[in-house]
């Protein structure tokens, strides 16, 4: 993907200027496009808490989290975020919207990530929401798949599901 100048200054004149969530924001948005998991897991909170579209338990913890995001980010093919919602929600937390559009193999996922941040400017909470199910069921699929290969989860037992 090719930026213009300006492009490239106003993002980096956005990721300097502003409150802390809209600096991490903009530093969230650029580390994706560019693909650096490091500085994405470095603007999430030591308790970050993940809430998965396809899992009822959130995933806890900077390692987990950051180990999930290395797999998300082998498994998203043309991510990109293609909008940005800010308001307010209920608590003090500050919180953003970012829309998104992916595939995962043949399939296209719409979906947004529903961020809620610290007083620093760090993520606390990430909420995933994907569509159509067809494309969540293969994104579900995908990700476990790398779990397991990175080891984070551990591979279902012959004849028995987790």
């Amino acid at each position: 993907m090719s930026t213009t100048p300006a492009v490239e200054t106003q993002a980096a004149d956005s990721a300097t200027a502003g409150t802390p969530t809209t600096r991490a924001v903009a530093r969230l948005r650029a580390a994706v496009e560019q693909g650096d998991h490091a500085t994405i897991v470095g603007l999430f909170r030591d308790d970050i808490v993940f809430h998965s579209p396809v899992k009822f338990r959130p995933f806890e913890g900077i390692a987990t989290v950051g180990a999930l995001f290395a797999v998300l980010m082998r498994t998203f093919e043309d991510f990109r975020y293609v909008g940005e919602l800010t308001g307010d929600l209920e608590g003090d937390a500050d919180s953003c919207v970012l829309v998104f559009r992916a595939r995962v193999g043949d399939k296209q996922i719409h979906g947004v990530d529903m961020l809620q941040f610290d007083d620093e400017g760090r993520i606390a909470t990430f909420t995933v929401m994907v569509r159509p199910q067809s494309a969540a069921m293969a994104l579900s699929e995908a990700v476990f798949a790398g779990l397991v290969a990175d080891g984070v989860v551990p591979a279902p037992q012959a004849g028995g599901q987790q």
